[in-house]
């Protein structure tokens, strides 16, 4: 028998999911608000992070500018992901904001009101004022709280009564109190009890109302006016005006407590003029500045000081402890940075190649995809999604989210390409513009679009349309 002993190479190369590269995803995946509270989190949780309570100005040497560091970016751009050492200088130990300020002409958004009050807060309001005894008031509870932003009761009531162990004609009974609530419609069930509740609060007689409503519906939605007036035996103008009531109704009458409360994103970023150029300029009013604890700095950098000396004598426990948790800060702070200077690079980028959007406004946005900007700023695809994801920039433009720039093409006949974006907005003013008792179909859009030098499918528009809200010709079509 012979041995022999054979030595063989492989190589490969594998991807580490380390804790550092899973925290900077994290950080690049996360919204403004989502990012203020992550920090804050943070500095409850470690003891290790201060929050620098002064200004810039108090500490000109530790500042780092949005400058500085795009400057310094090629040849200290350590991403978290790719370091498995730990350098603590001055600026893994401090997040400053990458701006200094915001551009004046930024919105103030303490001008902004928002009314808090929901539909079920105004619900409950008016049934502690109707004089329901404790039996009552509960049942009318159970029945608010299955009541949905619509102001629809989906759930059966057999479900409801089921699943409270109750009688399903003790909340029957009760069901048309909670209908005589405002807003008109409330606790319906489906659309024609919605209707018909609200027709009954009309201060007229709606006896007609209520049978188109009760009957022909569908009719009505076609815009089949003749077949209603053969069947009611009434003239065509009689039941046009009839129908004018019935449209006049809200369908979901919970929804105009959804739209109460004024809706307002932070903008990451701004881009604004100065003279011929436009200038990038990071949001950082508002998140918590980081550092590391003096204390605890000193423990790093004097290891014979006083200060080390008071860890003597301190279990091993503790001082891994310490140690882990100051390796935790530097790399928050590391992400965040990562994430400041990625968000920043990422819209210089867009500006860059959206030129034209900016100097003449949407309709003039160019056909650009992930790739377009990942190459411009070496980083990978998947990384630029990430960073344009519930991200957004304010423009002169107004505020947009940074994926907003991203279209495919739409060809032309004289070979160029346009922005998806810019076709929508042409079939957006072509709609606009249409004669209401004689709406452009899909086909005739399409035509109307060729004369423009756009090659588009019939489908096509018809996704658009849909994408924009825009209902199909034969209902879009007023005879009124």
């Amino acid at each position: 028998m012979s041995m022999q002993l054979k030595t063989s190479l492989k190589l490969s190369q594998q991807l580490r999911m380390t804790p550092q590269l899973q925290q900077a995803i994290k950080m690049l995946q996360l919204s403004r608000l989502e990012l203020e509270n992550e920090i804050r989190k943070e500095i409850d949780e470690n003891p290790v992070l201060e929050e620098i309570m002064d200004t810039i100005e108090d500490d000109p040497s530790v500042e780092l500018s949005s400058t500085s560091q795009e400057k310094d970016s090629s040849s200290e751009d350590q991403d978290p992901q790719k370091q498995d050492e730990y350098e603590y200088g001055d600026d893994d130990l401090q997040y400053r904001g990458l701006s200094a300020t915001a551009p004046s002409e930024a919105i103030n958004y303490d001008n902004f009101i928002s009314v808090s009050q929901t539909l079920k807060e105004h619900l409950q309001w008016q049934a502690s004022l109707s004089g329901f005894n404790e039996e009552e008031m509960a049942m009318v509870s159970l029945l608010i709280s299955h009541i949905d932003d619509n102001g629809y009761i989906k759930v059966p009531l057999g479900q409801i009564a089921e699943e409270e162990n109750i009688e399903v004609i003790e909340l029957e009974e009760i069901l048309p109190f909670v209908q005589e609530f405002d807003p008109p419609g409330v606790g319906s069930r489906d659309l024609k009890e919605c209707l018909m509740l609200q027709a009954k609060h009309l201060e007229e007689d709606t006896k007609d109302v209520m049978h188109v409503i009760e009957h022909h519906l569908k009719d009505m939605e076609k815009k089949n006016y003749e077949s209603i007036a053969k069947s009611m035996n009434l003239a065509i103008e009689e039941v046009v005006e009839i129908c004018k009531i019935i449209l006049s109704f809200d369908p979901k009458p919970g929804r105009a407590f959804q739209s109460s409360d004024t809706q307002y994103v932070t903008p990451d970023v701004y881009v604004y003029k100065v003279g011929e150029e436009y200038v990038v300029a990071l949001n950082e009013e508002g998140l918590p500045k980081l550092k590391i604890s003096s204390f605890y700095k000193s423990l790093l950098t004097d290891g014979g000081s006083k200060s080390a000396a008071k860890l003597e004598g301190q279990s091993k426990q503790t001082q891994d402890y310490i140690q882990d948790k100051l390796k935790s800060a530097v790399w928050l702070i590391k992400s965040i940075q990562q994430r400041q200077r990625t968000i920043y690079k990422v819209t210089e980028s867009i500006v860059k190649h959206q030129l034209e959007f900016f100097e003449k406004g949407p309709a003039h946005i160019r056909p650009m995809i992930l790739k377009d900007i990942a190459n411009d700023i070496e980083m990978h695809e998947s990384t630029v999604s990430r960073v344009t994801t519930n991200k957004y920039v304010h423009t002169p433009r107004g505020i947009f989210e940074l994926k907003y720039f991203f279209n495919s093409g739409i060809s032309k006949t004289d070979g160029d390409s346009l922005a998806s974006e810019s076709v929508k907005l042409k079939i957006k003013d072509l709609v606009a513009k249409e004669n209401a008792k004689k709406p452009l179909s899909d086909q005739k859009i399409v035509d109307l679009l060729r004369d423009d030098g756009i090659e588009i499918a019939r489908r096509t528009v018809a996704k658009y349309r849909d994408v924009l809200g825009i209902l199909p010709s034969s209902k879009r079509k007023k005879y009124f």
